[in-house]
């Protein structure tokens, strides 16, 4: 019975040491916490990459390293930066990266964090530099803000690949105007909106010009059109009356005449009208043959 509890001690406790051991990558099983990857080594070279949980290893032949797995969160100090249009402005950025390739990593940064943070934070301010340097002050403070942090984030993320690194996002914190130069961008951006507002107002009296030309011809256009269309029908009119009355000539000769001489009469005699003419005038030849209760005389 001692024995066995004896035993069940030794075995604890070489199990409590190669745990405590394995935090320590010491004993020989290795333990990988959440937010962490661990390289374990072979004479320098790697023989595995190790996940959260436990590992088991040869104590004093192979070797572990430790990196972090977790996102990281890195500010870049504010820089000098011209945008297309020649306005300078103060720019700082931050960026959200890993390690994701823990191999590719320790290759490229033997020196360990602090060498990498230096290159991601050169990487990142060149490319930050170089798209700003594309776009004009307005499309970098609202315009095209989203696309180029978008941009620049794609840029990033490609050229840390190599190194093992992954790139969540990038990000533009501040854009702001040195000291002391904030008056004269506001009145060169003043007179460019001046600029640009003359220049609107005169395309729209441009357009305006011809909109009016162009109505006043199409007015023209139709105005004639219905000149000529009302010429056609009064013209057709007139050719009906007259074979309306050509008609009405040929079938009683006399009452068209008579009916004639009326309308002249009419048109001619108005009311409080005063004629002195003789009665053996031709015009009024059918009041010298009318006899009463009679028809019009022939003629």
């Amino acid at each position: 019975m001692r024995r066995l509890v004896l035993a069940l001690l030794v075995i604890g406790a070489i199990c409590i040491g190669g745990i405590w051991a394995g935090h320590r990558n010491l004993g020989p099983v290795v333990i990988t916490s959440e937010g962490e990857q661990k390289i374990i080594l072979v004479l320098g070279e790697v023989r595995q990459v190790t996940v959260p949980g436990a590992t088991l290893r040869m104590p004093f032949v192979e070797t572990v390293e430790t990196f972090d797995s977790r996102w990281l969160y890195l500010r870049a100090e504010a820089l000098p930066i011209q945008t297309k249009d020649g306005e300078l402005l103060q720019v700082d950025n931050y960026i959200i990266w890993r390690i994701g390739d823990a191999v590719k990593f320790k290759k490229s940064f033997p020196g360990g964090m602090a060498t990498a943070r230096d290159r991601i934070d050169r990487i990142v301010r060149d490319d930050v530099r170089e798209v700003i340097g594309r776009h004009t002050l307005t499309e970098v403070l609202k315009d095209a803000r989203e696309s180029i942090m978008t941009d620049i984030a794609s840029k990033t993320r490609e050229k840390v690949a190599e190194y093992g690194i992954a790139v969540a996002d990038v990000r533009i914190n501040r854009t702001e105007l040195p000291p002391g130069t904030e008056q004269s961008v506001y009145l060169r951006m003043q007179t460019e909106r001046e600029r640009l507002a003359k220049k609107n107002r005169a395309e729209g009296e441009e357009r305006g010009r011809k909109i009016r030309a162009e109505a006043e011809r199409d007015a023209r256009v139709i105005v004639a059109n219905a000149t000529r269309d009302a010429e056609i029908l009064r013209g057709e009119g007139d050719a009906e009356a007259a074979r309306i009355y050509a008609e009405a000539f040929s079938a009683d000769p006399g009452f068209y005449d008579f009916v004639r001489s009326l309308e002249a009469y009419r048109n001619t005699i108005g009311k409080g009208t005063t004629l002195v003419l003789s009665t053996q005038t031709e015009f009024f030849r059918f009041f010298q043959q009318i006899e009463v209760g009679s028809g019009p005389p022939p003629r």
